[in-house]
């Protein structure tokens, strides 16, 4: 009996199930992918889905021919050939060969680098063939849903068995078999479809939040221009402004890492602020934790310095301007100039320097390490 067909009906162990089970509901069935109706399947991809490999041949690159679909063509729900690389019809008709001309309704998925984007092939898409580093699935039966197939792949489903695979491996890659061997849960046809509607209509309803949030950061950004260069005054203010140098308004510290092979720096509760910290806020304005912390032995040894709470800690190396203020006494790595307020308010100080990035970032100019 081929493996493909054989129905899954126990936990695997290398899914991190343990022998503490919790209870499956009557109608219920416990699976390789958890707790799912009786009436779904779980079984490999490959028992659903058709999983091909791009062609590994050296294609010729010229402008205006046809389209190749690689990682980049995949990074959003459809794929997108707007800068596709374009071949020839003679490399093109190749790279098709053997079932692998893309048609509306399959999908491709990234296997390399970036390993499990997936993208879907519409109706309006030009002829086009795939590149490097994408596979291609195709349903075996119109009663599989490609959108419910791309929910899955967004979920936690896919994403923990793709963890699994990547343990230890310092490249990302997956192989075709490794793909068709993903277990999906598969409801009935009806319900994939009206699953699959469900998650489209919550896509739709984020994509008009952010868009409603993208006008409201532009409006912030607006008036943060007006107010605080002075363009628009507050009603009761006439006074007239002062320039300063930023030194009179703040003490200026700089930032160090202790020696990461003295164990006895790390792990000693101070926190310890990286850039990552700060991206990881994604805009918002207060920072409490880091994701690492330094000793009292490490922070006397190394060059950082203990900031203040309410201090504006402002990324200065390769990620330019990005700015936070700290609610506790925290530290940060050489990558950061930080602004402890001595003659101006904290959140005004915090605000001011956000709109400085680019005038920061032009102090960059000509280095090959900003």
């Amino acid at each position: 009996m081929n493996s493909e067909e054989v129905e899954v009906r126990e936990v695997s162990p290398r899914y991190g199930y343990t022998a503490d089970k919790p209870a499956v509901p009557a109608g219920y069935k416990q699976t390789e992918v958890g707790i799912i109706p009786e009436n779904w399947d779980a079984n490999l991809l490959g028992r659903f889905w058709s999983v091909t490999d791009c062609k590994h041949i050296t294609a010729r690159f010229v402008p205006q021919a046809y389209p190749l679909a690689s990682i980049r063509e995949v990074q959003s729900r459809f794929i997108d050939l707007t800068n596709a690389k374009q071949t020839t019809a003679r490399f093109y008709n190749l790279l098709i060969e053997g079932g692998r001309k893309p048609q509306h309704g399959d999908l491709i998925l990234s296997r390399n680098a970036t390993v499990g984007e997936v993208a879907q092939v519409a109706k309006w898409h030009p002829p086009f063939a795939m590149g490097q580093d994408v596979c291609l699935l195709r349903k075996k039966s119109n009663k599989y849903s490609t959108e419910f197939l791309q929910s899955i792949f967004e979920s936690p489903v896919i994403l923990n068995q793709l963890a699994n695979l990547m343990v230890g491996s310092t490249f990302k890659r997956a192989n075709v078999q490794q793909i068709r061997n993903f277990i999906v849960p598969m409801p009935p046809s009806e319900e994939q479809s009206a699953i699959a509607t469900a998650l489209s209509d919550v896509d739709a309803l984020l994509e008009e939040l952010d868009r409603l949030i993208a006008k409201k950061h532009d409006i912030k950004q607006a008036t943060m221009q007006q107010l605080l260069t002075g363009q628009t005054r507050l009603s009761g203010f006439k006074e007239e402004w002062q320039t300063k140098p930023l030194a009179h308004l703040a003490e200026i510290r700089s930032g160090g890492t202790p020696s990461t092979s003295t164990p006895g720096f790390w792990n000693g509760g101070i926190p310890w602020c990286t850039p990552t910290d700060i991206t990881a806020l994604r805009g918002q304005k207060h920072l409490t934790n880091t994701e690492r912390t330094i000793s009292p032995s490490g922070l006397q040894a190394s060059s950082a310095e203990t900031i203040p709470p309410n201090s504006v800690i402002m990324t200065t190396r390769a990620t330019i301007g990005e700015c936070a203020i700290n609610t506790v006494p925290m530290t940060t790595n050489q990558g950061f100039k930080n602004l402890v307020p001595i003659a101006a308010d904290c959140e005004f100080l915090y605000y001011l320097m956000t709109i400085q990035k680019s005038r920061l970032v032009q102090l960059c100019a000509g280095s090959s390490r900003p």
